[in-house]
């Protein structure tokens, strides 16, 4: 046993959690780092998806763009994707809905989108 090292303890866990550390002291510290920054945009993305299904949004984002889009912008935009909107079975389902909850439930699944991203 090498000295400050014991059989409880293997020696890069007395060097600190990787979280707290830097990589000089803990060799596993970018490993620790990326692992759990990985693990926290997942849980992220789920929590968001979980959402946007709970809102019942469907495909509220006629298009697929693959290198990403804006959402619409001004009034005239909206009106446009709301009325492309109308023209897909999901409307059947939401026919009461108005513009306001139509830009909810849009920005919904645009911001799952980008995240996944």
């Amino acid at each position: 046993i090498l000295r400050g090292e014991s059989f409880l303890m293997p020696p890069f866990y007395a060097k600190g959690l990787p979280l707290h550390t830097s990589a000089s002291l803990n060799p596993h510290a970018p490993l620790g780092k990326w692992l759990l920054s990985t693990s926290l945009l997942v849980a992220g993305m789920v929590h968001v998806g979980g959402i946007t299904r709970l809102t019942k949004s469907g495909l509220s984002m006629t298009d697929w763009k693959p290198l990403g889009s804006r959402p619409p912008l001004t009034e005239k935009e909206w009106a446009t994707e709301f009325e492309r909107y109308k023209q897909f079975p999901e409307w059947e389902q939401r026919k009461s809905m108005g513009l306001e909850e139509f830009k909810y439930i849009y920005y919904w699944v645009w911001g799952h989108r980008m995240m996944g991203r």
